[in-house]
This record gives structure tokens, C-alpha cells and sequence, in this order.
């Protein structure tokens, strides 16, 4: 007798296909489960992914939102298939696996784990003080950019941390509109500014961090790009475990809409990649 034949059957999909469903979402209209190892993850997971080892699923499952698509990956696709079957056996009504797995992911990867940066939003307790800390950290990569601007020896490179400097400032123009618009006070840039979180990027890594992490080349214009790229996946992987760990519904809220932008941010700079390389 087969044992497999008494197993849930579950949608599957390859990486190509999951890029494409993640790219008509919104950050928030479904679940990424990463059903590796905390090791694993550690090493490189999608931007967003909630770590729950496979061995640890049932005992996770109250935590994982059923009225939302599930999308569970593992290294290759054997421990998520027997993930989405478990899921789908328990009534989740739409989990996809995603067969391949991270190694067959090619996209844009966050590093670290689960916890990591998380500490800059300890004490957060009002979407008023989640908005302060994602301004610092929008000015932590401004100043980032700004820095490496004055570095390079090409023109060309040096305009592009520019434009990627500005790129961050209309973020922070962003984040200051969403503040008034929540509080109906007037904005107020310099008690914003007076909140900055010291050397600390987007994705909540210092500058020295993030240099040995990456072991970034700035000589080409691609190179920089994809730098920017990597900054911008731990920018959004580490806006959506805060968001996880909100204390109230309305910082909740404004983490993952500063998520949905980083995301805008990533496909924009996957446009700018196309354009420079051809």
C-alpha cells in the first residue's frame, strides 16, 4: 500500500511562477512559511518569511492566518510539500508549495534571524513612534548613499547614489505625510530627525554590518544596484517581522504600508537593473 495515497493533495508551483503571484500582492494579502531551519534561515530566506521549522508546525498553526493564502517553501521543495499537506489537511482552504524551493530562488533574499533589528522597535507602542524609527532608518541609508557618493571615482555611479539618496528622502516625505495624516498634527521634520537611530541602515544593520555581510563592489553600475537591491529586501523583511510583533493594530498597520513601498522600491530598482543592462 502506498501511504502517500492517504496524504491532502496541495497546489504546487515553481520559483518563476511564485515570483509572479508575489508580485500582484501586497505584503500583506497572504503568508510566507519558511519551513527550514533557523540556520537556514538565517542565511538567506525570502523578504517576509516567517520561520517555522517543519518539526514545529502544529504546534505554529493557531499563529497563521487561515482567511489568508499560505505560500510555504523549503530548501528544495520535500519538507514545504509535506508542510502545505499538513496545513491543507488541517482546513487551510489555500496553500501553495513552492517546488524547488530557496534554491531555486533567484529574487531578492533577507539574511539573519528572525529577531534580528527587531530591538529598534522595542518600547514601540504607538504607530507615532514605529513612524520615528522607520524616518531614522530611511536617513541612515540616505546618509549611506550620500557617503558612498563621494567615494566612487565614477560619474556615472555617483549619480546613481545620488538618485537612490533621493529615492530615500521621498520615502522619508512619505513617512512624514502618513504621520499628520494619522495624527492631524503638523509635521514636525526636526523632531523627527531628533529620534534618528545612529549608524543604523533600513534593514536594521549598521553601515560596517552590511559592508561584511555583502561584501558589496561599487565599480559598476549594476553592482550598485544590486547592493541597493539587497538593502532594500532586509529593509522589507525586517518592516514585516516588526509589523509581526506590533503591540497595537494601528503601528501594525503603518509598518506594513512602509513595507508595501519597499517592495515598490525593489521593482523599481529591478526596472533600473533592465534598463542598465541593456
Amino acid at each position: 500500500m502506498n501511504w502517500r495515497q492517504f496524504l491532502t493533495p496541495v497546489q504546487s508551483i515553481d520559483t518563476n511562477q511564485a515570483k509572479a503571484y508575489l508580485e500582484g500582492k501586497q505584503v500583506n494579502d497572504l503568508t510566507i512559511l519558511d519551513v527550514r531551519q533557523p540556520k537556514e534561515y538565517e542565511a538567506g530566506h525570502i523578504p517576509g518569511a516567517v520561520l517555522t521549522p517543519l518539526p514545529e508546525i502544529t504546534d505554529h498553526m493557531h499563529r497563521i492566518d487561515r482567511s489568508k493564502p499560505v505560500m510555504v517553501y523549503c530548501a528544495s521543495g520535500g519538507r514545504s510539500r509535506m508542510a502545505a499537506q499538513l496545513l491543507s489537511g488541517q482546513g487551510f482552504s489555500n496553500v501553495i508549495n513552492v517546488a524547488g524551493g530557496f534554491n531555486a530562488w533567484t529574487n531578492e533574499v533577507a539574511f539573519l534571524g528572525e529577531e534580528k533589528g527587531l530591538a529598534l522597535f522595542d518600547g514601540v507602542t504607538s504607530v507615532e513612534n514605529a513612524l520615528a524609527v522607520a524616518y531614522s532608518l530611511e536617513e541612515g541609508l540616505k546618509e549611506f548613499y550620500d557617503s558612498m557618493a563621494s567615494r566612487v571615482d565614477s560619474a556615472p555611479a555617483r549619480q546613481l547614489f545620488h538618485q537612490l539618496s533621493q529615492i530615500e528622502v521621498k520615502h522619508q516625505d512619505r513617512i512624514l505625510a502618513q504621520y499628520a495624516e494619522i495624527t492631524g498634527e503638523p509635521v514636525n521634520r526636526d523632531t523627527f530627525e531628533a529620534q534618528q537611530v545612529p549608524a543604523v541602515l533600513e534593514g536594521g544593520l549598521s553601515t560596517e554590518e552590511y559592508a561584511n555581510l555583502l561584501m558589496p563592489a561599487y565599480d559598476t553600475l549594476p553592482d550598485i544596484i544590486e547592493l541597493a537591491m539587497s538593502i532594500e529586501a532586509q529593509a522589507l523583511d525586517l518592516y514585516l517581522r516588526a509589523s509581526q510583533k506590533a503591540r497595537n493594530e494601528a503601528g501594525k498597520k503603518a509598518l506594513i504600508q512602509i513595507a508595501d513601498e519597499e517592495k515598490t522600491h525593489l521593482a523599481r530598482l529591478g526596472e533600473l537593473m533592465e534598463e542598465v543592462l541593456n
